[in-house]
């Protein structure tokens, strides 16, 4: 049993350590292969202007409209997820009947395990000419479109992080709050949304990370163009989809490929800080 025990604990350390190895080999690679791209553009003009036309000559590694489209993509993402994520995990936490819940958690579940190019594809085929028909918009892949796809496929990340603070929430509260009078809405909104604020915020930023790092929807849907849009209703190039595009076309070694780790550093950095807050609130909330 203690021989079991061992070959357990090495394992699992080795594992561990493994992970840390592969972590640290990941971020040292990214590190090293962007910022030698400082060499050729300077700080100010890589994230100050919106000019990315890398096979030019002479070349612009400007990635402010890469930015932009990655923001306003994001943005929009949530505007969409967050309100649908959070009602339905008040559904399925505060409302839904036993049986209902039962259904409705594993399929919301479900639709995080779908691959990200079918959600791709949906846009493309489908959403795109809708908005075109629709909405007279002469092009269907823009921001509008991406928004839509990216919020639709986030919000199971923050609804089932969202249900299971909620369920966190001790009964006692919710029965103390009936027990002053307080109705079931009074309860919910009042008692046991600001009681797991916490771990919905948590959800919220998990989904940001996640929406900003996503490259095939965007690549797909998004239209494409570098540059700043005038309208939701104008193509964009988010900065995934900017490297998933022109990284298989660039030869090793040239100062777009480092350009393209630069942005690849700009991408971890943003997801670096969401994972960093995440756990700030988590501690946060244990200490409390």
């Amino acid at each position: 049993m203690k021989m079991k025990e061992k070959i357990f604990k090495i394992i699992t350390y080795s594992s561990s350590i493994m992970t840390i190895i592969f972590l640290l080999g990941i971020i040292t690679s990214i590190f090293a292969e962007g910022i030698p791209i400082f060499k050729e553009v300077n700080l100010k003009d890589f994230f100050s202007s919106p000019n990315w036309h890398p096979t030019c000559f002479p070349p612009d590694f400007g990635i402010l409209s890469l930015i932009v489209g990655s923001f306003l993509v994001t943005l929009g993402a949530l505007i969409i997820a967050v309100p649908l994520g959070i009602g339905v995990a008040i559904y399925i936490s505060e409302i839904a009947p036993f049986k209902v819940k039962e259904i409705l958690k594993p399929t919301v579940e479900l639709l995080a395990g779908i691959p990200s190019v079918v959600y791709g594809l949906f846009g493309l085929i489908f959403v795109s000419p809708l908005i075109t028909n629709l909405l007279g918009v002469p092009i269907g892949l823009n921001i509008f479109n991406a928004a839509l796809i990216l919020g639709i496929m986030i919000v199971p990340i923050i609804s089932s992080m969202s249900e299971d603070a909620l369920s966190s929430v001790p009964k006692s509260l919710r029965e103390a709050s009936y027990g002053l009078g307080a109705n079931k809405w009074e309860t919910t909104i009042k008692i046991v949304l600001p009681a797991a604020k916490s771990g919905i915020f948590s959800s919220i930023i998990l989904g940001f990370g996640r929406a900003v790092g996503e490259t095939m929807v965007v690549l797909m849907v998004a239209g494409g163009a570098a540059q700043i849009p005038d309208s939701l209703f104008d193509p964009v190039r988010p900065m995934p989809a900017t490297i998933a595009a022109e990284m298989g076309e660039t030869a090793i070694g040239t100062p777009h490929f480092h350009a393209l780790y630069g942005i690849a550093i700009v991408l971890f950095i943003i997801t670096f800080v969401s994972i960093l807050l995440i756990e700030i609130l988590r501690k946060g909330k244990s200490i409390k």
